[in-house]
């Protein structure tokens, strides 16, 4: 008898809490795998789930990064107020920019959040006065939260692991709930659901919105964990590409896809980068080609194959004689 999710979640959350008491001289990457398994989960709820191939969600990074940053440099606004503020800036911004775009449907709409993002990156780049520019931002003083530094490492993996655990709880509920079933309605086909009375433009909002502000927030961790940060680093394109594959790879509008994706991509990133430091990124693109040939569904449909295949054995296809 499998596990119910929610069980399966705090189950993983608690298997990685002992991550920094294990691997406590690589924290750097722990939190990299945290957060990025957050993001990439907070990605699906309108990629994998709703069908909307966001190539834009840099934009989300950088804005928590910048918002929670200037609010504390320019206002004294606590980091975990500006999280909250930036989350809600995200989520409005998330619906506008959908209502503007989710008109548009397959390769037109990926397309145009890259524009989106990159129009982000753009007004950062320029608007030296309050962002810094391409010179960047650096945070260097931070308030306590609880006695307890932000700029620690393991406080840091742990608010990403809370990241984690608020979004593989968002993604389980919505998976599990009418909503859920009205984002996999519109994803195999938008038209029919609107004939089954769906409103796909205000579902997809709502799904937008929600992955828009867990985004910021891992945007907020991502840019008080690095310190100094400019616009190319968390606007740029190859990072919101890299959410995307990590999805992808682990198995688009699963529960824990997303994670898998990022735990695998990550890993097997930074092994490579440590020991074939110039063929690196060239054994990582021929990974990720072959995950996707022979694994079309994500590791996590083809480790549920195998799992079918153990738990019942191969039965012979056609009748029986």
């Amino acid at each position: 008898m499998r596990a119910s999710p929610m069980l399966r979640i705090v189950g993983l959350l608690a298997i990685l809490s002992f991550y920094p008491w294990v691997f406590g001289k690589s924290l750097n990457f722990g939190f990299a795998l945290v957060l990025f398994a957050g993001l990439a989960t907070s990605w699906d709820i309108v990629g994998g789930r709703a069908g909307q191939l966001s190539l834009g969600h840099a934009a989300f990074v950088g804005l928590g990064a910048y918002t929670t940053v200037l609010l504390w440099q320019l206002g004294g606004v606590a980091p975990w107020w500006g999280v909250l503020l930036g989350a809600a800036l995200g989520a409005g911004l998330a619906a506008a920019w959908g209502w503007t775009t989710f008109r548009l449907r397959g390769a037109y709409f990926s397309l145009s959040t890259i524009a989106i993002a990159e129009v982000a990156r753009i007004v950062a780049n320029n608007w030296s006065g309050l962002t810094g520019g391409p010179e960047g931002l650096s945070v260097n003083e931070l308030p306590t939260l609880f006695g307890l530094s932000l700029f620690s490492r393991v406080v840091q993996f742990y608010l990403a692991l809370l990241l984690l655990g608020v979004a593989l709880t968002a993604a389980h509920l919505v998976g599990t709930s009418r909503f859920g079933a009205y984002l996999e309605a519109i994803r195999e086909d938008e038209d029919s659901s609107m004939a089954l009375g769906v409103h796909p433009a205000q579902v997809k909002l709502a799904a937008f919105a929600l992955s828009a502000a867990l985004t910021v927030a891992g945007g907020a961790l991502y840019g008080i964990h690095l310190s100094f940060f400019e616009p190319h680093g968390v606007f740029g394109l190859d990072l919101s590409v890299e959410l995307v594959l990590m999805a992808i790879v682990g198995g688009m509008g699963t529960l824990f896809g997303p994670t898998l994706g990022a735990f695998v991509l990550l890993t097997f990133q930074e092994a490579f980068r440590s020991t074939f430091q110039q063929a690196s990124l060239f054994i990582y693109g021929v990974i990720i080609v072959i995950i996707v040939r022979y694994a079309p569904d994500g590791l996590t449909g083809r480790l549920e194959r195998l799992s079918r295949k153990v738990r019942h054995g191969r039965h012979p296809v056609g009748p029986i004689a």
